[in-house]
């Protein structure tokens, strides 16, 4: 099993959330290690992703607290915990539809670029000089997902599944250490759905990229994860290796009835 070394890169300790009267987190506590792909089911409503919007800065949890690298970062802004090295996608896609593939992936590098905004939008002196390794890295990430043919291609006319990869490649040109995915691959067919599931494990494999992922395809859950976290109502109430997490009663009646047979 992957990352099993070491203290853990994210704890989640203890943390509630509470909107109006609808209590969406309920004193959640999980750890990921580095290295893992740890997938994070339940029902709907069930707090998945407010638990990610939560990680990523997009909400300060009421009580608890969470820790990177050992370091509280509770109530950091979504642009402090994205320079620490935590990237996300979204439910729905959240590309800028009038540009290119390649603008989308360039976009994904700014937390790694210096020049100022004048100059970035005028293209001249240190943003030409620093756009060519930064294209460099972009490129790597066109061919390593495949999107060569599309590169020019404005996003916003591309299949959904395409999208979505696009997606994935512009959360990956920030080079982050924890990669949180939500629902990555809603919507796909099942060609769609393996070529994705390829490229999560490429990623973890071959760059080491730590996931917490949102997936609602059993079948998916259990080919790619290390772990297995399932969260009802808000609260965690089950938590294992995934033929664990099959098998658990709590879970299955909460979520997993439905796909016992995978």
């Amino acid at each position: 099993m992957r990352g099993n070394n070491g203290p853990p890169v994210l704890r989640v300790l203890d943390i509630s959330m509470t909107f109006g009267g609808l209590q969406a987190l309920q004193g959640v506590t999980i750890e990921i290690n580095a290295g893992e792909v740890v997938a994070l089911i339940g029902p709907n409503g069930a707090g998945k992703t407010t638990l990610l919007n939560a990680i990523s800065g997009v909400y300060h949890p009421a009580h608890g607290r969470i820790f990177w690298y050992g370091r509280d970062r509770t109530f950091l802004a979504p642009s402090r915990v994205a320079a620490l090295g935590i990237a996300r996608t979204f439910q729905n896609v959240a590309l800028f539809r009038g540009m290119s593939v390649l603008d989308n992936l360039m976009v994904g590098r700014h937390l790694h670029m210096r020049a100022g905004l004048l100059s970035s939008a005028l293209y001249w002196g240190p943003a030409q000089r620093e756009e060519i390794p930064h294209r460099a890295a972009v490129e790597r990430l066109i061919d390593f997902l495949e999107i060569n043919h599309i590169r020019k291609v404005p996003v916003g006319t591309l299949p959904y599944g395409l999208q979505k990869r696009v997606e994935l490649g512009r959360a990956l040109a920030a080079e982050p250490k924890l990669l949180l995915l939500d629902e990555p691959m809603a919507g796909m067919n099942i060609e769609e759905k393996e070529d994705m599931a390829r490229f999560i494990l490429d990623v973890n494999d071959e760059w080491g990229t730590t996931m917490l992922l949102i997936e609602h395809d059993m079948g998916v859950v259990m080919d790619i994860s290390d772990r297995v976290i399932v969260l009802d109502h808000g609260e965690k109430i089950a938590e294992g290796r995934p033929e664990q997490v099959r098998t658990d009663a709590v879970a299955v009646r909460a979520y997993l009835g439905e796909a016992a047979e995978v």
